[in-house]
Order: C-alpha cells, then structure tokens, then sequence
C-alpha cells in the first residue's frame, strides 16, 4: 500500500501527556481514533499508573503511563490510496476501459469496543417509604436527655448527653458524631436498642450535602439503625435507611465520572479496612481499651457493609456472623 505524505506525520508520546483532541493509532496498528476524555486511575502509592482514554466514537482505551503512544495529523485517517490498494492486480489495471474509474476499496472497519454500562441511578426513597421513620416525639434534646434518664449509671452516656444538652446544631459536624456515638454507646454497650434507634433517627433523615465529614456519621446512624431493624423484623423500614445510604453515589451526573466512582467505591467494598492490625498490636500488648476501640471501629465497618449489601468478597452471612462476633467481643 503507498501513501500520501500526510499520512507519515505522526509523533511518539508517552500515555501520560495525552490529552483531549489527540488522534492515536489504535492498538490494531491501522485505526486511528480522537481522544474526548482523559482520566488517570493512581496506584497505591499515589503514583499516576493507568491512564484511561475516553474516545469520541465510542471506548475506552486502557494505556499504563509511561506506553509510547502513535499520535498522528487528523488528516491522517483521509489516507489516499493508490490502485494497489484496491486490491487489484495489475492485469486486470491494464484491461480497465478508458476513462472507467477503478472501484473504490472499502476502507478496514475498526471495531471499537463499546463503554463499559453506566451504573444505574440509585433510586431515593419515595415520601410513602420516608413516612416509615416516625418522627421524633419532642424536641432533639428532650430524646437524648429520655435516652440519658433511662441509664443513669453510664458515664459513657451522660458525658455525651451533657454535651449535646447545651443544644442540638444539625450544621455541626462535631454534634452529629455526638448523636451517632451515643446511639452506638446505647445498643452496643447497653444493649438499648429502642432509644438507640430513636437518637440514630434524629440524623438519619438529614440530606447528603456534600460533606463527606459530616455525611461520616449519618452514614454510621443509617447502618445501625438498619441493623437493629433488620433484627426486630422491620424489614421495610430497614429497606429505607438502606437506600438512603447510597444517597452520595447518585450525585455525579457525568457518565465517565460516575463509571469510575463506582469502580472506586466497589474496590473499597471488596478490600474494606477491618484494622486488623490494630486489634492484634491492642492484644499483643494487652491493651483491652485499645483493642475495644479498634474492634468499635470495625464494627462500624461491618454495619456499613452490610447496610450497602455487601461485597464481591464479603457476602450477607459472612458479614452477619462477623458482626456477631464484634459484638459479643465488645460487649464482654
């Protein structure tokens, strides 16, 4: 096949310096295709590992950074051909009758693979499913202080209750870990799962808002409000906090953007920090309020596994036996 002089210019570049507008050779060394969307996925250590093309016709194409990469003109792909490229041999040239255009050689077709599904939206509750929370009889600080009364011996809950007493702020990031602390401090020390699930559902009905700070510990009420329904059999309202959990993960509205979330945020279900390490350098050294502390940490883990419905590594009665475990060992 000859070609035309446009079709040699071309440049070598690593992956990483590519960017939107590009034209690359196709990894079948004959397609060419335009860059839209540049995305770099990082490896563990930070480091820039994998970069991801979004390609204007259709595909993703995943190069490592430091590949050397065919970025040629976008005149290019308008390669002019010669007779041979026709696919016709010479004899036959010679017998064309004058003035006859030779037939034109259909081009290669490029088979570009098609982009990953875009997850599909998750769905809010509807107000028929909200109305399954009841709402809080009395203001937020008359629950905590009937939350308090009811143990008057924990000092775990009165320390809480008295901070939160000066006033409940829904804006504080500081007062929503309060109010999830003292609803866990209530099932998992106490053993009270009703006024747990009554101080978690002072939060579990606030918006997400952006702040993965605050969101913190409304997604740590959801989780345990959604255990301790599962386990008294209100299933349909367990369903609820269990859809509101995944409330920030319908929040991106660009396809690409929402792909790569999603395989983020499945990662982090399939390897989810347990703080192993953490708990056995608590027992090795002996150090029982360490190792408390730790496994608490683990337990709310655990709930939140189990309120998203598990992972790809973890499934549903592996999780409930673990979180049994965590809170028999806690408890004790």
């Amino acid at each position: 096949m000859t070609e035309t002089p446009a079709a040699r210019r071309h440049s070598e570049q690593q992956a990483g310096s590519l960017g939107s507008g590009h034209h690359i050779l196709l990894p079948d060394g004959r397609g060419t295709a335009e860059i839209h969307q540049i995305e770099v996925e990082r490896d563990d250590f930070g480091a820039p590992a994998l970069v991801l093309a979004s390609l204007s016709g259709g595909g993703t194409l995943r190069i490592a950074v430091g590949t050397t990469v065919t970025v040629v003109d976008q005149q290019a792909d308008a390669v002019t051909r010669l007779p041979e490229a026709a696919g016709q041999p010479a004899e036959a040239r010679q017998h064309q009758p004058a003035g006859t255009a030779a037939p034109a050689a259909a081009a290669p077709a490029v088979v570009v693979p098609p982009l990953p599904p875009v997850p599909p939206a998750i769905k809010g509750p509807s107000d028929e499913e909200l109305a399954l929370i009841p709402t809080a009889a009395g203001t937020p600080e008359s629950v905590v202080e009937a939350a308090a009364e009811a143990h008057p011996d924990a000092i775990g809950v009165m320390l809480l209750a008295d901070r939160l007493a000066k006033g409940v702020n829904f804006k504080s990031g500081s007062c929503l870990k309060d109010l999830s602390d003292l609803a866990q401090e209530l099932f998992v020390a106490l053993k009270d799962a009703e006024n747990a699930l009554l101080v978690a559902d002072l939060i579990t009905v606030l918006p997400f808002d952006g702040n993965p700070g605050r969101w913190t510990s409304v997604e740590a009420a959801l989780a345990l409000a959604s255990y301790i329904c599962r386990q008294d059999g209100q299933d349909r309202r367990a369903a609820v906090y269990e859809q509101l959990i995944r409330t920030p993960e319908n929040q991106e509205t660009d396809p690409f953007k929402a792909r790569m979330a999603a395989k983020v945020r499945q990662r982090s279900l399939n390897e989810p920090n347990l703080y192993d390490k953490e708990i056995f350098r608590a027992i090795d050294n002996s150090n029982h309020d360490a190792e408390r502390e730790w496994r608490l940490l683990r337990l709310e883990s655990l709930l939140f596994l189990r309120a998203h419905g598990g992972s790809e590594t973890i499934g549903g009665s592996e999780l409930k036996r673990r979180i049994s475990n965590e809170l028999e060992a806690v408890r004790a």
